[in-house]
């Protein structure tokens, strides 16, 4: 294995094309500069310079030795910065898993922050219900997760930092007519499967009354196309009336159920996942 202090030694004269200037800039005598030489040739087996009494000239394996080995010591020192930058989690990877709830939030402002004070922190971002995630969790596929937080249903090893609590509104479809309060719980629901939020989905149910579901479906978007086909209605984050469709409308209602959204990670996650947890916590 060829060792660093050579190819030190090598590009100082590589650089300065004389051994005597090339020692006096490593601060050694020429003779061991010339033996440290012959010996690396000898180790890699090639000339590396064409040496006469008036110049010396790196061979073609001189100067792709002299690429490489720039590169390999560039590489080197900043080996310590780099390793260093991952230890305190401003640089590494983070897999972050969302539901689509929190897109509509605070999510795209807080990555956009965090990518601006973390750039070398590489972001893989996918969607994904509660259910989906904690699979992803036990494959090792993901760092961390927003979710619709459900009492209990993380593993123990895991952590929580609950983001916000907001209300539910109802979206209902747009009409000529007003419905009141109670036409809208006679209404049916469109709803999301009750495995991707068990506690928030027994919540509208028991609030909604017996009117029943008429469609379910996982994604936020499609529940509000769902409702604007006048499929049926549909309780949703006070935050997603920001999402304007054509036939739908919003109503803020009394009593709504409230939606708790939450960020869990491993206990054993990365340095990357603490500093975006605190990062999140500083603007949630």
């Amino acid at each position: 294995m060829i060792e660093l202090r050579p190819l030190q030694q090598f590009l100082a004269v590589a650089d300065l094309l004389h051994f005597g200037r090339a020692a006096e800039r490593l601060h050694m005598s020429q003779p061991p500069l010339t033996q440290a030489v012959r010996k690396l040739e000898a180790e890699l087996g090639v000339q590396l310079f064409e040496r006469s009494s008036r110049s010396v000239r790196l061979t073609a394996a001189g100067v792709a030795l002299q690429v490489s080995a720039q590169k390999l010591l560039g590489d080197a020192a900043a080996l310590p910065a780099e390793v260093r930058a991952v230890a305190a989690g401003l640089a590494g990877r983070l897999r972050l898993a969302f539901v689509s709830t929190v897109g509509f939030g605070g999510l795209p402002q807080w990555l956009q922050s965090f990518r601006e004070a973390c750039p070398q922190v590489a972001l893989a971002l996918r969607e994904a219900t509660l259910d989906v995630q904690l699979q992803d969790f036990a494959a090792g596929a993901i760092d961390a997760g927003f979710v619709i937080h459900t009492p209990g249903s993380a593993p123990a090893g895991f952590e929580r930092l609950s983001i916000g609590i907001e209300p539910l509104v109802l979206a209902l479809p747009s009409s000529n007519e007003v419905p009141s309060d109670a036409q809208c719980h006679e209404a049916p629901l469109v709803i999301f499967p009750r495995e991707v939020a068990p506690s928030l989905y027994d919540a509208i149910l028991a609030h909604h009354g017996a009117a029943g579901v008429a469609q379910e479906a996982i994604q936020m978007q499609t529940i509000i196309n769902l409702v604007s086909a006048a499929i049926g209605v549909a309780w949703v984050p006070a935050s997603l009336q920001g999402l304007q469709r054509a036939g739908v409308v919003y109503r803020a209602m009394a009593g709504a159920p409230e939606v708790e959204t939450s960020l869990i990670w491993r206990s054993d996650a990365p340095p990357a996942v603490a500093r975006f947890v605190e990062h999140v916590r500083r603007h949630a």
